[in-house]
């Protein structure tokens, strides 16, 4: 009875865990590492036609987005998720492998102009993608499965994104049982749409993530209205505000709170004019309003039943082509664009930005996390100039960095989400946090009393008794 660590282990992207009894072997994950955590997303670390099924926490790519390897390098179990996961997984895997396909034809035209005859292949493909999404098993939250006769999985909301869940996994064999609980994201609280993360009480070995355990979110009396007054100002500058979002979740919420504004009258014009230009959002917001019955919170419960939809308003406008997307930079008219990705590393995100970063009148909001290394980590650590395209871009737009915003929770809420274990785990392993932040989150879970550590890629523990079998190596 192992338990394996092969992505996010000190470092944040990448999820991959394995476990394995009785010569089955469960993946919890299968991401894909960004930033300055990218080594090598085309090897997979262990062999693919081992692996039995696969337990997904949520949709997010760094969780989800080596699937379709996983599935190409001859994976035939099933995986398992959240209903509401598995909806928004097919379309995320489908435009990632649309990612992996375009980006690996633009590096080849590249290569061609420098008479480079070495082919780049895409990481996978489209029909990899749709095989993956053949595979998906929808389960429920507070119900068990049985995917083998030792190992079956409850899921529990973890309150990050649509679908997402902690997952607490039981183990036996002969004798021998044991309880893992894999934290997935645990979320911010009070977040709009979504619930709040729901608490678990048991387990001997807790893996837990701790993306944000060196800070705490800025907490501001009313984000709602810190937003409309960006807007409010740079709209009378007649600049546009463009916001780097998910395409999941980040973008959802950000629509609610423009709705918000619109219908506080939080701006002096409330007829301005939103794009979310990402056909990825356009698809993933269908579903929220398809889904939000069965995964909301209080609130926007309370906002369906009178008839309204919560993210949607006058005004707003999804652009499909990519000639609609273009004409968002010839049109002069003062607008708010929301684009992905998030963190600014693909996407048509990144023609907004070389648009709009050389003009004093623009603002630039984040709202989400940026990983070491990417574009959006950049912009928000007061970089000068960025390369975009192979073209040096000044930074003369306003950057806002909205951390507050993040559904990832703090330091204060990962504390909270590891204290409702009325008996203290055996271990709890530390994930999906920096190598500069996982020390002093540790020190802080063992003033209380907690077993902690960080373990290294490639290490493994036999969970009989908590033993290291394998060290594992440093990234």
């Amino acid at each position: 009875m192992y338990l394996s660590f092969y992505g996010a282990a000190r470092e944040v992207t990448g999820s991959c865990y394995c476990i394995e009894i009785n010569r089955k072997k469960i993946l919890v994950d299968c991401g894909l590492q960004q930033g300055l955590d990218e080594k090598d997303n085309q090897e997979l670390p262990f062999d693919a036609k081992e692996i039995d099924a696969v337990v997904l926490t949520h949709a997010h790519i760094d969780h989800s987005g080596r699937l379709p390897l996983l599935v190409r390098e001859g994976f035939k179990g099933r995986i398992y998720s959240i209903l509401a996961t598995c909806r928004l997984v097919s379309i995320m895997l489908r435009d990632s492998a649309n990612i992996q396909e375009n980006d690996a034809e633009w590096e080849n035209k590249q290569l061609k102009k420098t008479n480079t005859f070495k082919k780049i292949k895409p990481l996978y493909t489209q029909a990899d993608a749709v095989e993956t999404i053949r595979r998906l098993v929808p389960c429920n939250y507070e119900k068990t499965y049985k995917i083998t006769p030792e190992v079956s999985v409850n899921f529990v909301d973890s309150g990050h994104i649509l679908g997402s869940a902690s997952v607490e996994i039981f183990l036996e064999e002969g004798p021998l049982k044991r309880k893992l609980v894999f934290s997935g994201d645990i979320g911010n609280i009070d977040q709009p749409i979504i619930k709040d993360p729901q608490y678990i009480k048991q387990a001997d070995y807790v893996v837990m993530e701790a993306t944000y355990g060196d800070r705490l979110h800025e907490r501001s009396h009313d984000f709602t209205a810190d937003l409309a007054k960006i807007i409010d100002e740079t709209l009378n500058r007649k600049g546009n505000v463009i916001i780097p979002a998910f395409a999941v979740a980040r973008t959802q919420s950000v629509l609610y709170m423009l709705r918000e504004i619109k219908e506080r009258k939080l701006v002096k014009k409330t007829d301005f004019k939103v794009y979310v230009d990402s056909p990825l959002a356009a698809e993933a917001t269908d579903l929220y309003d398809d889904d939000l019955i069965l995964y909301a919170d209080e609130q926007t419960r309370e906002i369906m039943k009178k008839g309204f939809n919560p993210i949607s308003f006058p005004g707003l406008h999804f652009t499909a082509s990519v000639q609609e997307s273009k004409a968002l930079n010839y049109d002069k008219t003062p607008k708010v664009i929301i684009s992905s990705s998030g963190m600014c590393e693909a996407g048509r995100i990144r023609h907004h930005l070389k648009n709009n970063l050389g003009r004093s009148e623009c603002s630039i909001i984040f709202v989400g996390f940026q990983a070491q290394g990417t574009l959006g980590r950049l912009l928000i650590d007061g970089a000068k100039s960025v390369m975009i395209f192979d073209e040096e871009i000044p930074v003369l737009a306003r950057i806002y960095d909205y951390s507050g915003l993040s559904a990832h929770a703090d330091k204060n809420g990962l504390l909270n989400w590891v204290r409702c274990f009325e008996k203290k785990p055996d271990i709890v392993f530390i994930v999906h946090v920096d190598k500069d932040v996982f020390k002093g989150f540790i020190e802080e879970l063992e003033r209380e009393g907690f077993n902690a550590t960080a373990p290294l890629y490639k290490s493994t523990y036999d969970l009989s008794d908590g033993r290291v079998i394998s060290e594992g190596i440093e990234v």
